[in-house]
């Protein structure tokens, strides 16, 4: 495992050493994690952006051909910066009463939308990067059972967020078997429907062919439901140790290398180490890179390595 202290837009590896990258950058305009170059507080949506779309055209750069990207992704409302202060012991400070202290000061987060206006902050960041080179494979639900409470009456509590399919190439390593989830049919059925007309797909079919032996599980659908995994001494919340895992068994195989380049607490690379694969972490605050250190050898009492690796 490597813990690297590196800017995402200049990762420190080689081209093509990558298979599987997991990760979740920070969100725009919500959190203020107290350290130079961070992304997240750019003025417009559209700035974010273009750091998005630089990050990843690194990303890309470090991938394998055949390599995957899940991107995990959130998004925010138009609204006064209210809630945007430092957000952890490892920032600047806690989150106090006080209006935070934001490079667009306390009124709204841009003024090119009207307030109250979802951004659509997910979506932007995927078409610029399917612009930008990537194939979008698919965008995933995740669908949270606890999310965080709202006090909101003029429109539904936002409870999921999107984890974005993305490959460098038309043909990629995937492990749709590693991910299967249990079938509506049950082991040991046989399917024996006939379509009523010709153009009927085996999509239809729970992905069996006719009169093949169900084995009990079937490819997995697109809305993943996974509770939130808070950790209180990193960020507000990290990506579940859960997600991680799905994403990791479908986009690698044992001694892969799997890369998160916003690594925080180290999330990805605890679950990568603890699947067998090798990891990177990278990130930008020594905090978390030491943070993600003391997790992972408490966890897994693994040896850590901070060069860069071959």
């Amino acid at each position: 495992m490597s813990l690297l202290r590196a800017d995402a837009r200049h990762l420190p590896l080689r081209d093509g050493c990558v298979q599987c990258v997991v990760t979740s950058p920070p969100y725009w305009g919500l959190r203020d994690y107290g350290t130079a170059g961070q992304i997240g507080l750019e003025p417009t949506p559209d700035a974010y952006v273009a750091e998005m779309v630089s990050v990843f055209r690194e990303v890309r750069r470090v991938l394998r051909d055949d390599g995957v990207l899940f991107l995990n992704i959130g998004d925010s409302y138009n609204a006064y910066n209210g809630g945007a202060g430092p957000s952890s012991s490892l920032s600047r400070g806690a989150q106090t009463r006080e209006r935070p202290q934001l490079p667009t000061g306390y009124r709204l987060k841009y003024k090119g939308l009207k307030p109250k206006d979802l951004v659509g902050i997910p979506w932007r960041v995927a078409f610029a990067l399917q612009h930008d080179g990537w194939y979008l494979r698919s965008d995933i639900i995740w669908h949270k059972p606890n999310p965080m409470p709202e006090s909101v009456t003029d429109r539904p509590t936002k409870a999921h967020e999107y984890v974005f399919l993305l490959t460098k190439g038309e043909r990629y390593a995937y492990d749709a078997k590693a991910i299967s989830e249990p079938s509506v049919i049950g082991a040991g059925a046989v399917r024996n429907i006939t379509p009523r007309n010709k153009g009927a797909d085996a999509s239809r079919m729970d992905g069996d062919r006719f009169g093949v032996v169900n084995d009990g599980t079937r490819n997995i659908r697109t809305v993943w439901t996974i509770a939130t995994q808070p950790y209180s001494g990193a960020h507000f919340a990290t990506m579940p140790e859960a997600l991680a895992e799905r994403c990791i068994l479908a986009g690698s195989k044992p001694g892969d290398l799997v890369l998160d380049p916003f690594g925080g607490s180290g999330t990805t690379a605890r679950v990568a180490i603890s699947l067998g694969r090798r990891a990177v972490s990278t990130d930008l605050n020594p905090a978390y890179l030491s943070l993600a250190r003391e997790r992972t050898h408490v966890t897994y009492g693994l040896p850590l390595e901070f060069e860069v690796p071959a």
